[in-house]
């Protein structure tokens, strides 16, 4: 399912709710002193499924649930439209894109700093001035952003396109639960680069090789877009990357840098833990 369908899909679900922070994260249980699951995104529209005081029980479009802080979100009225599911949007192309309270870098600090993927409602683009985008944002608030930080016309890559995309985030810090360009872990990465080829998949490394989106492929018959998955046995995977040719995969790991880098298939370190090759289907 395109990533878009998926959204739109989640949207119409009630209650919800969307969220105001760059990133907030999704905890085990509503305490922040708990494992951190995933994350959601600003301005992204999440299930609401339960609720305790001060926390939301929620379910993000790839069907992933945590609990997330309840001030970092707004609560829409039963009649409003989610936010960004309709009319003109820009996607946020740049890794990372401050968004302004007027069409000026230099004089006021930014409004707030959102990460790659950030959906935003689009109000006015100034015929006078086309650097710039006007845009509504999730608490009715309006900013400016860059027109260069954003595309308005998003579309699915092609697998070398998504490769050539995927170097763009070579040393990000990995993030344990990480959803962002602020820091991925190894399945969200993986996760956000199938999505930019317009496929949603699973949230975990484990459920993303038993997904039925994907077929079997051979070590010796891989190519590039396939995903490799790793642990210590077939039924307990805890790592995922994506294979660029040349015996080479792109991966968020903490193995000896915790960043997003290029690693061998024939360092001993990946080859043993080897489990699993998937291609998308």
């Amino acid at each position: 399912m395109h990533v878009v369908m998926a959204m739109a899909f989640l949207a119409v679900s009630t209650p919800s709710a969307v969220v105001l922070k760059p990133v907030s994260n999704m905890y085990a249980q509503p305490d922040d002193a708990t494992e951190v699951v995933s994350q959601a995104i600003y301005a992204t529209t999440v299930a609401v499924i339960d609720e305790q005081p001060g926390w939301l029980h929620v379910r993000t479009a790839d069907a992933y649930t945590g609990w997330i802080p309840a001030p970092d979100t707004r609560r829409p009225s039963a009649t409003e439209k989610p936010y960004a599911s309709g009319g003109r949007v820009a996607q946020i192309e740049s890794l990372f894109a401050n968004i302004y309270h007027e069409p000026n870098v230099t004089k006021r600090r930014p409004l707030l700093n959102v990460p790659f993927e950030t959906r935003l409602e689009v109000i006015a683009e100034p015929p006078d001035d086309p650097r710039w985008l006007e845009v509504r944002l999730p608490d009715d608030r309006s900013g400016w952003l860059q027109r260069g930080d954003a595309t308005l016309d998003p579309h699915p890559l092609s697998i070398d396109r998504a490769i050539e995309l995927s170097r763009r985030f070579l040393g990000l810090p990995y993030t344990w639960g990480g959803t962002s360009s602020f820091g991925y872990d190894c399945s969200g990465f993986t996760q956000m680069l199938c999505r930019r080829r317009g496929i949603v998949m699973p949230r975990d490394a484990d459920l993303q090789a038993a997904w039925n989106g994907v077929v079997p492929v051979k070590p010796d018959e891989l190519r590039p877009g396939d995903l490799l998955f790793f642990g210590s046995a077939a039924d307990h995977i805890t790592h995922t990357g994506m294979y660029i040719g040349d015996g080479a995969f792109i991966n968020a790991t903490t193995w000896v840098h915790p960043v997003i880098q290029i690693c061998a298939l024939s360092d001993p370190h990946w080859s043993r833990l080897l489990v699993a090759c998937r291609r998308l289907k």
